[in-house]
């Protein structure tokens, strides 16, 4: 049997059961982490002990949708529970995407449980240098009234 002392495990037991597991019309949020890489935004998702089959992303038009489900594994009937902590239930974040990025070319990979999308930014949006052209103004009339 495992022990822990945690003062707060009895509250986060209890808002567990009041809120009970994610659904997908009520799911539950999941953590992430968002920064940009040179010329790419990356958002990570913790999704531990979900299959790649049960995530599903969605883009459209500027706003990206991620729902992932983790399900109870399988037991023998012999087995009983002595703690269970680990959520269960439907998981789901939404995040509005800036016009710079490029949505047609977002790459996601699933790693130990991490959830990572590449999201290119757009080729209009990167800095970019303009060539000054030197006498372009010869030639050009003046007109006076």
């Amino acid at each position: 049997m495992l022990m822990r002392t945690d003062p707060f495990r009895e509250l986060d037991r209890l808002a567990q059961q009041l809120t009970g597991p994610g659904t997908w019309s009520r799911p539950s949020a999941m953590p992430m982490d968002a920064y940009r890489e040179g010329d790419e935004y990356v958002v990570a998702f913790d999704l531990p002990g979900v299959t790649a089959e049960a995530i599903d992303i969605d883009v459209e038009r500027n706003m990206l949708k991620v729902k992932a489900e983790r399900r109870p594994a399988a037991r023998a009937d012999d087995v009983q529970m002595e703690l269970s902590e680990r959520p269960l239930g439907v998981f789901s974040r939404q995040i509005v995407l800036a016009d710079t990025l490029d949505t047609e070319r977002i790459r996601a990979d699933y790693d130990a449980g991490v959830l990572t999308l590449r999201i290119p930014i757009a080729e209009r949006a990167k800095p970019r240098k303009i060539s000054v052209v030197a006498g372009a103004g010869v030639g050009r009339k003046e007109i006076s009234g």
